[in-house]
């Protein structure tokens, strides 16, 4: 029988938005909430919280997860990547003799992501587990008529950013629907990951959530967002539409 971990990555020396895995919303840090909903998804044999901060840890373990261990500050810092979390995660456990098959990582700064959200992606990866499961949305603009802003003879221009596409000049509601990664769950295969170092090796396949629980909070407006939305049930925002 397979062996799922899931690892919470949840640093303290956040730049953007100062200790943003601690705040606040509908009562709870960003972290509690999704330890929460990740032990009520039954989906995982271990759930570990990876972070340098001793408030984060101690309230991780309180809800109900586990902090082996404290990672290195480096890991909490530019240019240190999610691929190094999961990889220091998966290495300490290699070296306690402890073997998973999966790793499915969620993050506290994405706090409208639900139980059920967390079991469909399992099932997608369950039943096609040689592929990695990413979440996605739907882009709020298609990419392919987009621009980029290039200095000519000390004068910034419009160029666009596709200029082969096709549908450069189409417009956008006739355009192919494209998808974003919306950093919520993506799941992996283990030895894949220690082997190849990055989960994009086999295809991904995806989990696709819609716009209204995909809020990435890494910003002070994103956090004032989510907080206007859990005070204004979606149900009353789309009434208003």
């Amino acid at each position: 029988m397979s062996k799922a971990l899931c690892l919470i990555p949840a640093k303290g020396l956040s730049v953007r938005l100062p200790r943003k895995n601690m705040l606040p919303l509908n009562g709870k840090p960003l972290v509690v909430n999704i330890i929460e909903k990740a032990i009520k998804s039954l989906q995982f044999d271990e759930i570990i919280v990876s972070t340098e901060d001793d408030e984060i840890a101690n309230i991780s373990n309180i809800t109900g997860a586990s902090v082996p261990f404290l990672r290195p500050e480096l890991l909490s810092k530019d240019p240190s990547t999610l691929i190094d979390v999961m990889l220091h995660a998966l290495e300490f456990y290699q070296k306690n003799g402890v073997q998973f098959d999966s790793i499915c990582v969620l993050l506290p700064t994405s706090p409208f992501v639900s139980i059920q959200d967390i079991i469909e992606a399992k099932k997608i990866f369950d039943k096609s587990s040689k592929y990695s499961v990413m979440s996605v949305c739907p882009t709020e603009f298609p990419p392919f008529n987009s621009w980029v802003i290039n200095e000519k003879n000390g004068i910034e221009q419009l160029q666009a950013c596709f200029p082969n596409s096709k549908y450069k000049f189409t417009k956008s509601t006739e355009c192919p629907k494209t998808f974003r990664s919306n950093g919520a769950i993506l799941i992996t295969q283990v030895d894949s990951l220690l082997k190849h170092r990055t989960y994009r090796v086999n295809s991904i396949l995806p989990y696709v959530m819609p716009s209204e629980r995909s809020l990435d909070i890494d910003t002070y407006f994103d956090y004032e967002l989510a907080k206007f939305i859990v005070s204004t049930p979606i149900e009353n925002i789309k009434s208003k539409r």
